[in-house]
């Protein structure tokens, strides 16, 4: 038997999420077990799914616990030779995290896909059974692309992809760069690959018991402004700190009393980045007078095209991988942007498509 001609095995890891979500009488809430959500979706033809009831919450109440709990289930899922691929249902305002997080960390072969919805469960409106059903068929499809994220009918790597809609049903894209593909007709059309930086192991946090005491790494995220200063950044250190994600303006900019901060911070060990509120393109040593320029002088870093909540998973993976906080900017560096663009195009066919 080949491998196009026989049952594939996907583990769906459900979480919670709008997905998930009934009405509770005043608003919309995850409830829903894993079971319930599957039962929405059309199942693709040649699949056997296991369903895995991890957690159940609204994205908004993510925490690095459970996105370490979520790392090491999927780990664990994996190390089965039989299973061909995990579905995790997710929430989508938090979503773009966690799924960075698990990519930084997956050096397996197999998908691991995360979608959702953004509306709730039973609606006749509702867009998680389509969404449900092309995560199937692509963690039956595909191979050597890391974690994708499908949401109607797109294809997403993790790495650059965020929430762009409050409420459209198109809510993911790259701002900075096109879907990986498409799904459509039961089959998956990828057009390139993802830019991804060499794995990390798992953290020894991801390894620990759930039920142990958070002692986990406190990592921030400050806005520049007009009028912006270094108050909150002066606070997030105070508070115990061990990195904070700067969003500063245009190309990577702020002022010379912010970059003094940032100086002051990473001389105390702290390990600070550089993202910008702009919603596309790069951060760049341009400007001086508090900008880039500066802030690297400083010891920053500068997160390439990641913004904000995903520049934080990377300072988070760096310092939870890095104990000393001296070497923790050189972990970090090389999770920032992956590797120079990937092959420009890859052909696809059939009802299935195997990338790589």
């Amino acid at each position: 038997m080949t491998r196009d001609d026989r049952t594939r095995r996907i583990v769906l890891i459900s979480t919670g999420g709008t997905i998930a979500s009934r009405w509770q009488g005043t608003g919309y809430a995850a409830d829903a077990p894993g079971d319930d959500v599957l039962a929405t979706a059309a199942l693709p033809e040649g699949i056997a799914v296991e369903v895995v009831d991890l957690f159940n919450v609204n994205s908004s109440r993510m925490t690095t616990r459970r996105q370490l709990t979520l790392l090491r289930t999927v780990h664990e899922t994996l190390a089965d030779p039989g299973v061909d691929g995990i579905v995790i249902t997710h929430g989508t305002d938090t979503l773009e995290e966690t799924a960075f997080l698990l990519d930084l960390h997956h050096d397996d072969p197999r998908p691991v896909v995360l979608t959702g919805a953004q509306r709730p469960l039973g609606t006749a409106d509702g867009d998680g059974p389509g969404n449900l059903c092309d995560a199937l068929q692509i963690a039956a499809s595909v191979r050597d692309l890391g974690v994708l994220i499908a949401f109607d009918g797109r294809v997403h790597a993790a790495r650059g992809t965020v929430k762009t809609q409050t409420l459209g049903v198109d809510a993911f894209s790259d701002p900075s760069d096109q879907p990986l593909g498409k799904v459509g007709f039961s089959r998956v059309h990828i057009q390139r690959r993802p830019d991804r930086s060499l794995p990390l192991p798992l953290p020894p946090a991801a390894c620990a018991p759930d039920d142990e005491p958070e002692g986990l790494p406190r990592v921030d995220i400050v806005t520049h402004h007009s009028d912006g200063d270094p108050l909150l950044l002066n606070a997030a250190v105070a508070a115990g700190a061990q990195g904070v994600v700067l969003v500063a303006t245009g190309a990577g900019n702020a002022t010379p009393e912010i970059a003094a901060a940032v100086a002051d911070a990473v001389a105390g060990g702290v390990l600070v980045a550089v993202t910008t509120r702009v919603p596309a393109g790069p951060v760049a040593e341009i400007y001086t007078g508090g900008g880039a320029v500066d802030l690297v002088e400083a010891g920053a870093v500068l997160t390439g095209t990641l913004r904000a909540g995903q520049a934080r998973i990377a300072v988070l993976a760096a310092v939870l991988g890095e104990t000393d906080p001296a070497r923790r900017a050189e972990t970090l560096a090389p999770l920032l942007d992956g590797p120079v663009r990937s092959e420009p195009a890859l052909a696809a066919g059939g009802s299935r498509f195997s990338a790589g």
